[in-house]
């Protein structure tokens, strides 16, 4: 086997590895979406309204225009005791 078939099989192979690698790590996290109402005071991930900068700036417990990151279809079944979290901001809250 010549040196140009050596670099390219291995070339292949680390590209080969990084592609599995990729797919692996996609499978451990799940996948997430923004819950909102369900954070507590300073443990938002971003979004807190208008004056805020972003994570942990929200204010009061479950405020309904923060949001914090869960695993993709867990929000609405979220319960606080002001109410279930919420795919899109809760006004009045």
């Amino acid at each position: 086997m010549n040196t140009p078939t050596k670099i390219a099989l291995g070339a292949g192979a680390v590209l080969a590895l990084g592609a599995t690698a990729a797919m692996a790590e996609s499978q451990a996290r799940p996948e997430m979406e923004k819950c909102y109402g369900v954070a507590k005071a300073g443990q938002n991930d971003c979004a807190a309204g208008p004056g805020t900068s972003c994570a942990g700036t929200s204010t009061r417990d479950y405020q309904g225009n923060a949001w914090k990151l869960v695993p993709k279809g867990t929000c609405t079944a979220i319960r606080t005791p002001v109410g279930n979290g919420s795919l899109t901001p809760i006004s009045g809250r």
